[in-house]
């Protein structure tokens, strides 16, 4: 299986616009913003774990 390494253009292009966002933010406000990520991406592979183990 060949899996890509890089970022895509979108993705670079959307990675610009976040930290275009955050320079704005208080340490407060980056931390929780930096919390929730987190636990979106823990989300996100909970439901690939799952998908991948029933086969979906």
């Amino acid at each position: 299986m060949d899996l890509p390494i890089g970022l895509t253009l979108e993705q670079q292009f959307n990675l610009k616009v976040y930290q275009q966002q955050i320079q704005g933010l208080s340490q407060e406000e980056a931390q929780a913003y930096l919390i929730e990520v987190l636990r979106q991406l823990m989300l996100k592979d909970n439901l690939v774990k799952h998908m991948l183990k029933n086969g979906i």
